[in-house]
């Protein structure tokens, strides 16, 4: 069967589509290859998937939505996963149409060409850990259920449209329908505007790195490798037909801001000079995900802990960027 990954020179949209075809799948990716970081960084993950022979790269913009229902419909696809979309909470206080586009436009693209699929079983998109706003951390990890009303952020809020449009999607046309709540992905072959990554560029480079909320944050990191068990896991277990599922997928295992750039110096063996500031705009104090239902429905239990996760990021950083 032929699954479409959207997103597919992305971070997480690089990694699933490898692991669904180490299963054995034949996998058609679509990607824009915008300009928000790096292309080449695109284009290097992409040539890694290239080169497979089940594999066929799409270069176009999810939003296109006769182009997506072409795609979908000639190729007899039953299941997508969604992981296109314009990323970043900071950048979203500068361009805010670009997640009007990607995000809003993208995925209601996304949705009806799925809703016209004939014999469609399954779409599998990204939500974010930001729905959930600016939320204390308690001694529970966020759930589910809560209510997710008060986004800081216009990222956070295309986010839970999404799910809002999906929702009424799967209500409306019966496909079944799951939405993933990621929470702080990373790893190797990351977003360069993740603050683990660009950290790391900033003290292999011998510059002072600034450290966002004076330090005082706390984030739940998951590594990539985790992440697409979970992911691959949601895949293979639809709810009902005429139903939309929300999970999260995280570690559950928040660690501090400051203690992250502790474990991270010593994966580079290099101490950063730190220039506290404050909160900026739009970001959150704490994130920390209950995995309980996707345990229940796939058995998910992260394995990569954060100082191997980031170690193994190391590597591969000095690796990619040919650095000691």
């Amino acid at each position: 069967m032929t699954i479409i990954v959207t997103g597919a020179a992305g971070f997480i949209g690089h990694a699933v589509a490898h692991r669904l075809l180490d299963r054995g799948e034949t996998v058609i990716g679509v990607d824009n290859f915008n300009d928000y970081y790096d292309p080449s960084l695109k284009e290097a993950r992409a040539a890694t998937l290239v080169e497979r022979p089940a594999f066929t790269m799409e270069r176009m913009d999810i939003a296109d939505a006769p182009a997506m229902a072409a795609l979908i419909r000639d190729n007899g696809v039953r299941r997508v996963v969604h992981l296109a979309a314009q990323a970043g909470v900071r950048y979203s206080l500068e361009n805010p149409f670009a997640y009007e586009k990607s995000n809003l436009a993208g995925h209601l693209s996304v949705l009806e060409a799925c809703r016209h699929a004939e014999g469609f079983e399954h779409l599998v998109y990204a939500s974010s850990s930001s729905v959930y706003g600016d939320k204390p951390l308690g001694g529970e990890g966020f759930t589910e259920d809560e209510p997710a009303a008060s986004p800081v952020s216009l990222y956070a809020a295309t986010k839970r449209a999404c799910e809002l449009m999906s929702a009424a999607y799967a209500n409306l046309y019966g496909f079944p329908q799951t939405g993933l709540r990621f929470f702080t992905v990373y790893g190797p072959w990351g977003r360069p505007d993740m603050a683990y990554f660009s950290f790391t560029q900033k003290i292999m480079a011998g510059q002072p790195i600034e450290v966002y909320g004076e330090g005082k944050m706390a984030r739940d990191f998951t590594y990539i490798d985790d992440i697409v068990d979970g992911v691959v896991g949601a895949l293979d277990n639809p709810p009902e037909r005429s139903t939309q599922r929300i999970l999260n997928i995280g570690d559950s295992h928040p660690v501090g801001l400051m203690d992250m750039i502790s474990t991270l110096e010593k994966a580079l063996g290099r101490t950063a000079e730190k220039v506290m500031r404050p909160m900026q705009p739009g970001d959150v104090t704490a994130t920390y995900a209950d995995v309980s239902q996707l345990h229940g429905l796939t058995g998910y239990r992260p394995k990569v802990m954060l100082e191997e996760g980031l170690h193994r990021f190391a590597d591969w950083y000095r690796s990619y960027y040919g650095q000691g």
